[in-house]
């Protein structure tokens, strides 16, 4: 298994496994009722202009999340990530 790093290290085009979803109480519920469990697969699409929130797809849909969210959410980057797209 590769080190775990958070969702807002992602950059465009790369590709991740979510592993956990830290936090505690609404936010952590929220988030995964948003779909975001262990073992989704969840690609990074792009920034708003100021950098904050950042466009995720996952489950086929987009979503955004601000930054702090973001960091609540550990992954495993998928091998081939971030290739020529």
């Amino acid at each position: 298994m590769s080190e775990l790093i958070t969702l807002d290290n992602l950059k465009p085009g790369q590709r991740a496994t979510v592993r956990r979803v830290k936090g505690e109480g609404p936010i952590r519920r929220r988030l995964m009722d948003m779909g975001i469990v262990n073992g989704i697969e969840i690609e990074m699409l792009k920034t708003a202009p100021l950098g904050d929130p950042i466009e995720y797809q996952l489950r086929g849909y987009h979503l955004s999340l601000r930054k702090a969210e973001a960091r609540l959410i550990e992954i495993e980057l998928t091998p081939e990530s971030g290739t020529n797209r």
